[in-house]
């Protein structure tokens, strides 16, 4: 093996020791009662390498998150109907949805952790742009949820009613309902309000 092989390989070795202990220790301790130097230890590496690989504590449960979201995505994008391709847009997104509490309800901690890391994260300056990949998870959801609904009807704000839909999964009480087992309710109000928004008459124009 050539010295960058044997590289690439610790790195990438280093990177799964790293999110594995990330992942461990997100089952054992609150969010913010993880520092970076904690999960270095726990990895057997260096605090210099979690820094390097990640950047910081949001780089690290982003990336993380990432990782969790990946099978959801390659189902999306090349899995069967009606997740994947080749359903109508109407129970492609109910699926989704279904999908997606799946993925919260098992990284409930996970969830918890990158909503802390943002809110810590220092914020931009007033004159610079927002960080439109701090929650790339969250971005691309937003799109393929907000990409169904214009499908299904191009008359409605798309946009807005994504992100309405995904403002449960950071909500308090809602990951308090996931901690009990109770993820069904949320797909159950998750549908009624998706199904409400694509079957819903727009409002008349005031005359």
């Amino acid at each position: 093996m050539t010295g960058g092989r044997r590289e690439r390989a610790d790195a990438a070795r280093n990177r799964r020791a790293i999110l594995c202990a990330t992942e461990e220790l997100l089952d054992r301790y609150r969010p913010e009662q993880i520092s970076m130097e904690q999960v270095a230890a726990a990895a057997g590496v260096g605090k210099g390498t979690v820094f390097h690989r990640f950047g910081n504590r949001m780089g690290l449960m982003r990336a993380l998150m990432e990782e969790r979201a990946l099978t959801l995505g390659e189902s999306v994008a090349t899995g069967p109907p009606p997740l994947g391709p080749g359903a109508p847009p109407r129970e492609r997104l109910l699926a989704f949805l279904d999908a997606m509490v799946d993925v919260v309800t098992r990284n409930k901690g996970l969830i918890a952790a990158l909503d802390h890391a943002m809110t810590t994260a220092p914020k931009p300056a007033e004159d610079s742009p927002a960080d439109q990949d701090a929650h790339p998870v969250y971005t691309a959801w937003h799109r393929h949820i907000s990409t169904l609904i214009a499908e299904e009807r191009a008359d409605l704000d798309a946009e807005l009613l994504a992100h309405i839909l995904l403002s449960a999964l950071h909500s308090d009480p809602i990951l308090a309902l996931l901690r009990r087992g109770e993820g069904h309710r949320l797909t159950a109000s998750l549908h009624t309000l998706a199904s409400a928004a694509l079957d819903a008459a727009l409002p008349e124009p005031p005359g």
